[in-house]
């Protein structure tokens, strides 16, 4: 596959950026165990004495802006410039940038926490084990990432956007097992775990999880 996910991935969200900026409006607002889990990252974040924080795959920017407003020091990045724009436009008082979590441009250990939601549902299997090295490399010793994500044992493929014109990506389904089994194996500790909606057809899954050091 190599890297053709990450330029499909980049021009689906680009072409469909406005429609999933229209759909995620209010999601937090409606959301309260998602706040809830952005409120412990952020009291865990600060108690451990603050620091910048990178909302990796933060589409139109509206988890980075919750984040400033419960007091992070928070900033984005977004493989689609399109999203960037629009975060920037929705945002301007936030910091966003155009990158991509498989080479964060950000120096080693030079960041207190990650959020990355639903966003490596992108990245595919074989993947997945070197974004969560370049996730410890720029985190601090005891940085804190919280990872969130689709439950399931599938990929389910889009090819038509919110706007409805045709695009092409794969949503990765995961079992908290196995994110947590990669989360370890990249030099993370476990600190919790939270599944939503599990009764639902495709419920939703949260881990925090911590460097050594």
């Amino acid at each position: 596959m190599g890297d053709t996910w990450l330029s499909e991935t980049r021009t689906s969200y680009d072409i469909d950026a406005a429609g999933y900026a229209d759909k995620v409006s209010g999601l937090l607002a409606g959301s309260p165990y998602l706040r809830a889990s952005l409120a412990v990252f952020a009291e865990l974040v600060l108690d451990a004495g603050g620091g910048p924080v990178a909302d990796v795959g933060c589409g139109p920017g509206y988890v980075t802006d919750h984040l400033h407003d419960v007091g992070v020091d928070a900033f984005g990045i977004d493989l689609s410039p399109e999203m960037i724009s629009i975060a920037r436009r929705d945002y301007p008082h936030l910091r966003f940038e155009v990158g991509t979590m498989t080479d964060l441009d950000l120096e080693d250990s030079s960041v207190a926490g990650i959020v990355a939601f639903w966003s490596v549902i992108h990245v595919p299997d074989e993947a997945v084990p070197g974004v969560l090295e370049e996730f410890r490399r720029v985190l601090r010793p005891q940085g804190l990432v919280l990872v969130g994500f689709h439950v399931g044992d599938e990929a389910q493929h889009t090819s038509r956007g919110y706007t409805g014109r045709q695009i092409n990506v794969e949503s990765h389904h995961r079992r908290p097992g196995t994110v947590a089994g990669w989360l370890r194996d990249a030099g993370f500790s476990i600190e919790a775990e939270l599944v939503l909606r599990p009764d639902e057809a495709v419920p939703g899954a949260v881990i925090f999880a911590r460097t050594a050091g």
